[in-house]
This record gives C-alpha cells, structure tokens and sequence, in this order.
C-alpha cells in the first residue's frame, strides 16, 4: 500500500510538472487575446496560453496581490510604469540583443520608457494616440485640428470622454500651453479647471467599450481621448469614423512586454515575447480583433490596405507632435488621480 501510495504521490507530481511546462501564463490587455494571434505560437512551441484580462497597471497588482509567487510569467504593460514594477523587483531584466530593437523607431524604442538606470525590463511592442476621434459626417474635420474646439458651446452633450485620468490631463495641459512631462502639482489647478469644463460640455465619460460603442452609434459625434484604437477596426464598416492629432499636439500611449522576475517559464516566456515582436507576429497584433494599433517593428507583416487604415507613412511626423504618457512618481500620480476623482464627481 506505501508503494502504491507514493506511486500515485510521484504520478501527480509528474503529471502537475507537466501541465505546468504546457501553459504560458500571461496578464494580459484583449488585444493579445485574439486566438489568430496566439494559435501559431502555441501550435509551434505545444504550450497553451492561459491568459487573464486586464486593462491597467492597477489590475496588474490587483491579480498579484491574489496570486502565488510564480503563478504568472508574462505581462503586457503600459509602459510608463516600466520604473514603478521594476521598482517593486516584480520584473526580469531582459537583454536587448535578444529582441529587434534596430527595427524599431528610436522614439519608440527610447530607454526612458522601457529601462532603469540602465538595466531594460519591458519591451515596446505597440503604439498609437490618445487625441479626438469623431464622425465626419456629423463635425467639420477641419474644425476638430484645432485642440481647443471641444470646449465649443456648439458642441454640447456630442462628446464623450475616455475615462483614464493619464491622457485626459496631458492632452488638456497640452491645450493649456504646458509640456506634459514639466507637469508638477502647481499645474493641476487649472488643469482641473480646464477639465471640468470640457466634462460639462460632454454628455459621458466612459471606458474604452463605452466610448467605442457611443461613437460608433451615433451617440456620440466627438471622442475626447481617441485615436486609431476607435476607429481603424470599424473604418470599413463606418467610413466616416475618423481622428487626428491636432495642431498643438496630442499624446501616445504605447504598450510593453515584460517577464515576471519569479516566473518558471522565463525561456518560454522570451520566446513569446520574441513571437509577438517578430515581423507576423506584429502584423496581427496590429490589427486585432479587439483594437487596432501601430506595431513597434517597423518589418511588421501589413496588407497595403492594412497601413493606409494605420496610416503607416504618416507615423514619423505623428510621433514628433505626440507626448508619451507621464513618467510619475508615486506621490504624483496619488495627486492625478485624486484630481480626476474630483473632476468625475464635479456637477
């Protein structure tokens, strides 16, 4: 009975090993949730990725605080918050030499977003903007080049606003005059000023589903906050679904991957995340079911028809008008989101 017992303990143990060495697990945002994505990765390597939703840095350390060390291997990040998770010991150091960092537009690929005091941690996998997207049908295109126009009277209760507090303050200090990245605590007065106005002028503030939907209804006729993540997905279905990045500016988010520091999987993880930086791999995350965007590797595999939607050979003047989000202290963003509460409870 003891033999037959240990047998069954060793069978468990052995067949526990195995299911784990089967399965990548990944934090990830929907947009690599797209099997047309992820099947070529799991039919090559015979893994199966187990992926859980998340949508900000915030459910990130949500899902940790729930979780085993080692429970997860790779994550998919915002990466202004490339310091705060390396900060925390969270993240693997990773070797540049092992991902197409000479295919990617420096800007892009810039150290102050993706490494600390040297050492690189996430790696920029896609891109694209935070500006206005709206309906030509229903706004003058040339009218919304100007970044003040969504503060028009004309325009009340057409507006929805995105509800994340990064973007919404940069592209209102943009508005202001300010430099994003000089932004400190003496500015956010009249950014909520600002901000509180543009919410009386608007009939909503939603998250990324709600605003997508209220723009591709009809409810909307103006998204404060959009960019090509609204639109290039839907374009053939509603032609007159558009954005642009204002006169003044806008602003860029851009998306990171990186391996968990206690993962078990950390060879499997560098090959996913090499799958998802080479040439196929950027081209259907660029264009996935979710959301589009712009991949970072500049070979990413792209119908024509698929880069005009992107505006592909737009991309290099796009980048030099566009601010990346906030590289913030703790303290600091405590203060933005204390302001965009009040900004939300605001009458």
């Amino acid at each position: 009975m003891a033999k037959t017992l240990l047998a069954g303990v060793a069978l468990i143990a052995l067949t526990t090993a195995a299911q784990a060495a089967d399965t990548l697990n990944v934090l990830t945002w929907c947009d690599h949730e797209d099997p047309a994505l992820l099947e070529p990765f799991e039919q090559a390597n015979g893994v199966k990725i187990n992926f859980k939703d998340i949508d900000s840095t915030a459910a990130i350390l949500a899902v940790l605080g729930q979780s085993k060390p080692g429970d997860w291997d790779v994550l998919v990040v915002d990466q202004t918050d490339t310091g705060r998770l390396a900060a925390m010991k969270l993240l693997e150091p990773l070797d540049a030499k092992d991902y197409p960092f000479g295919d990617i537009p420096a800007e892009i690929a810039d150290p102050k977003l993706s490494s600390v005091d040297g050492t690189l941690y996430t790696v920029p996998e896609k891109f694209g903007y935070n500006t206005v997207a709206y309906n030509k049908a229903a706004v003058d295109p040339a009218a919304m080049t100007d970044i003040n126009a969504i503060w028009d009277p004309k325009y009340k209760g057409r507006i929805a606003m995105y509800d994340y507090y990064v973007p919404m303050i940069e592209y209102v200090a943009i508005a202001l005059g300010k430099k994003p990245a000089d932004l400190t605590e003496a500015d956010l007065p009249a950014i909520k000023e600002k901000l509180i106005a543009l919410k009386a002028n608007s009939q909503m503030i939603g998250d990324v589903v709600t605003v997508q939907q209220a723009l591709a209804s009809g409810a909307a006729d103006i998204l404060v906050g959009g960019g090509e993540w609204v639109t290039a997905g839907i374009v053939k279905d509603n032609p007159n679904l558009d954005y642009v990045i204002p006169t003044q500016g806008g602003v860029r988010w851009q998306q990171g991957l990186a391996i968990f520091a206690d993962s078990k999987q950390k060879d499997l993880g560098k090959k996913f995340v090499q799958y998802i930086l080479s040439p196929e791999g950027q081209g259907k995350l660029a264009t996935s079911s979710c959301y589009w965007g712009m991949p970072a590797n500049s070979k990413a595999v792209l119908s024509d028809e698929q880069k005009t939607i992107l505006r592909w050979n737009e991309q290099p003047g796009y980048i030099k008008v566009s601010h990346p989000y906030l590289q913030m202290s703790p303290e600091f963003d405590k203060a933005l989101q204390a302001m965009w509460a009040e900004v939300l409870q605001a009458k």
